[in-house]
């Protein structure tokens, strides 16, 4: 698979969530060294905007790795899915190979709807990155 038809096809995931669920705010790709991958959308800067696709990449990969962590110390595997709720949102992470797809939500969503939506497209994700 090309690089090009690479990026378009995670963009290509990213965008369906947003359509498939409702309430979605922001959805990154992120690699295991915390660098951004792919987002929807992408047109925020991180100045002006807490939720932009660079400011979720770079906590989403920071959280993981406090929950691998958190997960190996207590002997309780491997990490299976990460999960914030906060009075304004949610952010949910799945592992998806060597990278994990994160999505803001609003704090009003059917999270089921979430949750599943989140997990198909971090196995397409896993899928196109070749595991």
């Amino acid at each position: 698979m090309t690089q090009k038809f690479r990026s378009e096809a995670l963009e290509s995931e990213l965008k369906k969530l947003h359509h498939i669920v409702e309430g979605v705010k922001a959805t990154v790709i992120v690699n295991i060294d915390g660098l951004l991958v792919a987002a929807y959308p992408d047109e925020d800067s991180p100045e002006h905007n807490p939720t932009s696709s660079p400011q979720v990449a770079a906590m989403a990969a920071t959280l993981i790795g406090l929950a691998e962590k958190t997960l190996g110390r207590l002997a309780q595997g491997d990490l299976e899915r990460l999960l914030m709720q906060g009075e304004e949102g949610t952010l949910v992470i799945y592992p998806a190979g060597r990278a994990a797809v994160a999505v803001l939500v609003e704090k009003d969503v059917q999270m089921a709807q979430v949750l599943y939506a989140t997990e198909r497209a971090a196995d397409e994700v896993a899928a196109i990155l070749g595991r």
